[in-house]
């Protein structure tokens, strides 16, 4: 049996340079392309605006347009998908550099917590009753991430 010991530094490289470019192409690139056409959809449908008013009150807590939202919902099901919404609205005009500082933070926190509930704690063996507190605390965090975000970005 070979080891990784037994290969040699471009053998590696190269292994993983396939591994990577296979979670790009399953993973990455669908939830990206998905949060672009899910971006336009709104924005057809005119619930874009709808949540950007609807929202602007809470978001305007953190510094951020209500259009923010949209990201935070993303993050809730898939970090590449919250990163593809805030590249999406940020080259729509909707969302500044800073905005994106603030919520990046936040997205990371939440990140899939949709798919990560059933995939992880169900495998895990978790009780369901913990779920919602699993949860919270990740939401809870999150959303000190946009205060604190939102400090740094006003003294820095």
């Amino acid at each position: 049996m070979s080891n990784q010991a037994d290969k040699n530094v471009i053998d590696v490289f190269i292994t993983g340079a396939r591994k990577g470019w296979d979670i790009a192409i399953t993973s990455i690139i669908p939830n990206v392309i998905f949060a672009y056409v899910l971006i336009q959809f709104m924005e057809a449908t005119g619930f874009m605006k709808l949540m950007e008013a609807a929202c602007a009150p809470l978001m305007g807590i953190f510094g951020l347009p209500g259009a923010a939202m949209a990201v935070l919902l993303a993050a809730l099901m898939s970090m590449n998908g919250a990163a593809g919404v805030a590249a999406g609205l940020f080259a729509a005009g909707k969302l500044t550099g800073v905005d994106v500082a603030i919520l990046l933070p936040s997205i990371l926190l939440m990140g899939a917590k949709v798919q990560y509930l059933g995939r992880m704690l169900g495998t895990a063996g978790v009780e369901k009753r913990f779920y919602m507190p699993l949860l919270g605390v990740s939401l809870l965090n999150a959303v000190l991430s946009l205060f604190v975000m939102r400090f740094l970005v006003s003294v820095l």
